[in-house]
């Protein structure tokens, strides 16, 4: 009998280790999964004079410019990421745009502040001039309602432009927008698309398909599997009247040919704008930016000679080569606030240029380079990313703008693996998944990384010898 209940309090002892051995391994996956070692980046020389919030080591986080009570470097300018507060006036109109500009306020407030005078130079590629270019779409289609056209003629499209203008400047925008997104009043007009009006466009076109592929895009699938953009090249291909040449090939390539693609995708928009809501034409154009932008380094690379010298035949790390990398890296950081995406295309780019010019050692890794060197640094030390899907600025009375951070945990800037790759996909292969996570150890008891994975068999196990 007492042989039965030793037995049994040793079972009830040993299921209870287990028990807490699975806990364990349960939350130790958890804290993997979450956190991330904060590193401080090494490209800026001033790194040490300011802490950024420590709210961005687990998530993404926000930039709110008031959080900085003070500037730390006074005689230079202030940086974009501090409180911005924009001078308001009634605008002066044309009188000659017969639009009702109210209705569509909605969607001009937004561009109004993804175009702020503070920070449109830095946020032009990624978010002001998508979302300025998706008002110009959604104001051409809400234009044709009171016409059988999808254009404004030439005159109009010029004084509906100069209205459009100067109302987002009197709210606070950027006047000079029209040149950071090199768009014109032309194009409003259509161009040389030899289809503008709508009953001819509707008989030539399957409207219920591009309704269909384009009333919807998925932010997940349309960048690399793409349903919307295919059936807007389509639509503009048959009212452009270029046929196709057999076997699919695509003849393509003439200027002319290329404007005419151009301006009847731009009358394709309009339709597409006249016929859904605001709101969800909008969400559709600033997705269908989003996958363009970032296929694209928007970066300018100035020929990094002292990066050469300092950096060619290197077999070990070199205080020379990293400091004249950093200080490279430092220029770029001054241009712009890119995407997590397009910093992968610019690492890979720059790679490649050094390649070519002999520096064949992985520098990034040798000198601890991040994605995040690459983008505006916020804080004066902590590289930004915004997110590579579409994004606002967002306006607050007491704080100014702000705009959220991604990929804030330090991830290793690619180093090109082959100096004649000429391509970066960041699209996966259907299907593909990654491998499971393995324990090394087995038989380690401070619950190995990836041992939640094997807690079920080794339970089952147990149970089984047991009961």
């Amino acid at each position: 009998m007492a042989y039965a209940k030793t037995a049994t309090r040793l079972k009830g002892s040993f299921i209870h280790q287990l028990l807490v051995i699975a806990i364990c391994l349960t939350s130790y996956q958890n804290v993997v999964a979450l956190h991330v070692p904060h590193k401080i980046t090494q490209t800026s020389s001033t790194s040490e004079l300011a802490t950024p919030p420590r709210s961005g080591i687990f998530e993404p986080i926000e930039i709110p410019p008031a959080v900085i009570p003070h500037y730390p470097f006074p005689g230079k300018s202030l940086p974009p990421m501090y409180p911005s507060f924009p001078k308001t006036y009634d605008p002066v109109l044309t009188g000659r745009c017969p639009v009702n500009f109210s209705v569509i306020s909605s969607i001009t407030e937004k561009t109004v502040s993804d175009c702020t005078r503070s920070l449109s130079t830095v946020v032009g590629n990624v978010i002001c001039c998508p979302q300025f270019n998706s008002l110009l779409h959604i104001f051409q289609g809400f234009y044709s309602n009171r016409s059988d056209t999808l254009v404004l003629q030439s005159a109009v499209a010029d004084d509906c432009f100069r209205d459009i203008i100067s109302i987002l400047a009197s709210k606070g925008a950027n006047s000079s927008i029209s040149g950071l997104c090199s768009v014109k009043s032309s194009n409003l007009t259509g161009g040389s698309c030899p289809v503008k009006d709508i009953g001819t466009f509707e008989k030539i076109v399957n409207t219920s398909k591009l309704l269909e592929s384009c009333s919807t895009v998925d932010s997940l699938k349309e960048c690399c599997r793409p349903v919307c953009q295919p059936a807007i090249s389509e639509a503009a291909l048959l009212i452009s009247g270029i046929k196709t040449a057999l076997g699919g090939k695509n003849i393509v390539g003439v200027p002319n040919e290329i404007d005419t693609l151009s301006d009847c995708k731009g009358v394709v928009y309009s339709w597409i704008a006249r016929t859904l809501q605001f709101d969800d034409a909008n969400s559709a154009f600033r997705l269908l930016s989003s996958c363009k932008v970032n296929k694209v380094c928007p970066l300018e690379f100035k020929q990094p000679l002292e990066v050469v010298n300092a950096c060619r035949n290197l077999a070990a790390p070199s205080p020379s080569c990293c400091s004249s990398l950093n200080a490279y890296i430092a220029g770029i950081q001054k241009q712009m606030l890119i995407t997590n995406r397009q910093a992968i295309i610019c690492a890979a780019a720059f790679g490649f240029m050094l390649q070519k010019a002999g520096v064949m050692t992985n520098v990034y890794e040798l000198c601890d380079v991040d994605l995040k060197d690459f983008s505006l640094q916020a804080y004066g030390q902590e590289g930004c990313l915004l997110r590579s899907y579409p994004a606002d600025l967002v306006y607050d009375n007491s704080t100014g703008f702000s705009f959220t951070c991604d990929l804030n945990d330090n991830i290793a800037a690619p180093w090109p693996s082959s100096s004649t790759a000429t391509s970066w996909t960041l699209c996966a292969p259907e299907m593909s998944l990654p491998a499971l996570p393995t324990s090394e150890i087995l038989g380690n008891y401070s619950c190995p990384r990836g041992g939640a994975d094997l807690l079920v068999p080794i339970l089952l196990f147990f149970v089984s010898i047991l009961f």
